[in-house]
């Protein structure tokens, strides 16, 4: 049997592409992606989940959001996009207003 006519039972298309099926931190680099300061948002855990969760009301608890960044693969890139433009809401790199205030407090 010559090498040419050899079939395995496995299919010729049998690669799918996890971009293609949105898999969560996987992503094709575009050109020009670097250029693109946002382009981490794409990998975002938030981005797949309720946003009331990062924007809980005054006293409201913070502990699900908290949960969901810690698992986050850009969360240090959230969290300096917050402290660079000095977002006052919501929960960003998995810590709260106050808790972004006092890191920026500590660090000057």
């Amino acid at each position: 049997m010559a090498a040419a006519q050899y079939r395995s039972g496995v299919p010729d298309n049998w690669f799918v592409d996890p971009v293609q099926l949105g898999v969560p931190g996987v992503r094709r680099q575009a050109p020009g992606d670097d250029d693109n300061a946002l382009a981490w948002q794409t990998d975002a855990l938030c981005a797949q989940t309720d946003p009331e969760a990062f924007f809980p009301e005054k006293g409201g608890s913070t502990r699900d959001a908290k949960r969901i960044c810690s698992s986050c693969d850009v969360r240090g890139e959230c969290l300096d996009y917050a402290l660079e433009n000095d977002e006052r809401f919501g929960i960003w790199g998995g810590l709260s207003e106050r808790e972004r205030r006092k890191l920026k407090r500590h660090a000057s």
